[in-house]
């Protein structure tokens, strides 16, 4: 696979840098986009992109390699990828921005949205509540019914699978990581607006946020021109395969298209710079420690950085020593990505990567261990300048 440097890129690449003023300190991101692409060079991923966020705005973004394996189309930072379970991060704030407006509320029951819902203790069922589904404290096991997902069954089919199963746990009581059972929230949504869950994502966050790539649903992605297509492994190497539906039967779980330009407009919206767009007060909410997800401790890469981690609502938040880093990942079949951010340092990260490979670990978390070891100046404290909207800056393409 052809790859480039960080000024020559050819056709296999492009990088694209924001050039901003002094900001927050964050690592050198000349080397990290040189680091970026030598990880991807040595697992023989066919492409990827980055975005760094720093104060509200985007200070750096990059991408290498290609769209598909054996085509000479690159990757930029405007190219689409799949962001798989990240989709959750989006589904909670649509969920957030109802619950300020009155239209829904956290305790909300999910039978009152979803009255086929039973399970094999009916008044378990009965006790679910909306926080439970984006706070993964169902008390189901883990992943239940993926694998009919991945048999390519419908929602409405296999919601009645669930009067089979009994509960783990009482609601609320321990981390059990669900996609079909998370995606229930998209009911919920749709009976309260009259509106299609997809189409309101677009409303009410896309659109606002200027993230102008960014989509919900297989067709959606199909008809975005510049999208990065999916690869598996086979031996050693990776092939382009077609998109699976699957994972978006659920769309509030794992629906959602975007490309690194997009995520650094949620992650400066998601650390306080679009109070216009996001009420501050339910981003804290969705970030508050709700139940500790002990098994991310022993995530690859991360082992020897944290020393605890919590799911909030659609979100997870690792703590190392005394600072916190809110994030959430995704894996569907031929992508994953990542989104994270510092609360205390206003800085923020987004990958995204055409294979399924754990090489994104290996870039997150030497983005993050650099980050960590450089002192904390200021608490930062989030600011947008009277009469501004969106933070951004002048896109400045270097190629050779």
């Amino acid at each position: 696979m052809p790859t480039g440097n960080f000024i020559a890129r050819g056709l296999a690449g492009l990088l694209t840098l924001m050039l901003v003023g002094n900001l927050a300190a964050h690592p050198d991101l000349g080397e990290f986009d040189r680091q970026f692409g030598d990880v991807i060079d040595e697992h023989g991923i066919p492409g990827g992109a980055w975005v760094v966020v720093s104060d509200g705005r985007i200070v750096g973004a990059g991408s290498h390699g290609v769209r598909a394996h054996g085509k000479p189309d690159p990757v930029t930072i405007e190219t689409v990828f799949r962001i798989a379970s990240v989709s959750k991060t989006f589904a909670a704030q649509l969920a957030a921005l109802l619950v300020e407006e009155g239209r829904l509320d956290w305790d909300d029951p999910v039978i009152g949205f979803v009255p086929e819902f039973s399970l094999a203790r009916p008044d378990h069922a009965r006790q679910l509540r909306l926080h439970h589904l984006l706070g993964q404290t169902t008390g189901i096991v883990p992943n239940a019914y993926d694998n009919l997902l991945n048999a390519s069954q419908s929602l409405d089919q296999i919601v009645p699978r669930f009067r089979e199963l009994e509960p783990m746990c009482a609601p609320g009581q321990c981390y059990t990581y669900q996609n079909v059972l998370f995606a229930l929230v998209g009911p919920a949504i749709e009976q309260t607006t009259g509106r299609n869950y997809d189409e309101l994502l677009a409303e009410r966050l896309f659109q606002p946020l200027g993230m102008n790539q960014a989509s919900a649903g297989m067709q959606a992605f199909l008809t975005t021109e510049n999208r990065a297509w999916p690869h598996v492994r086979r031996g050693k190497l990776w092939f382009a395969t077609d998109v699976n539906e699957n994972y978006y039967r659920v769309s509030p779980a794992a629906g959602v298209n975007a490309s690194a330009l997009d995520l650094g407009k949620w992650l400066i919206a998601q650390t306080g710079h679009r109070p216009d767009v996001l009420p501050p007060a339910r981003l804290r909410e969705l970030t508050e420690k709700r139940i500790h997800s002990a098994r991310e401790l022993r995530r690859r890469g991360w082992r020897d950085l944290l020393t605890e981690a919590h799911y909030g609502l659609g979100w997870r938040i690792y703590t190392a020593g005394s600072e916190e880093i809110v994030l959430h990942s995704g894996w569907v079949r031929g992508f994953v990505a990542e989104v994270a951010y510092s609360p205390q340092r206003g800085i923020g990260l987004g990958v995204l990567l055409n294979a399924e490979s754990s090489a994104l670990n290996e870039i997150t978390t030497g983005f993050w261990r650099a980050v960590l070891e450089q002192p904390r100046m200021v608490e930062h404290e989030p600011y947008t300048p009277a009469g501004s909207s969106s933070a951004s800056a002048p896109v400045v393409a270097i190629t050779e």
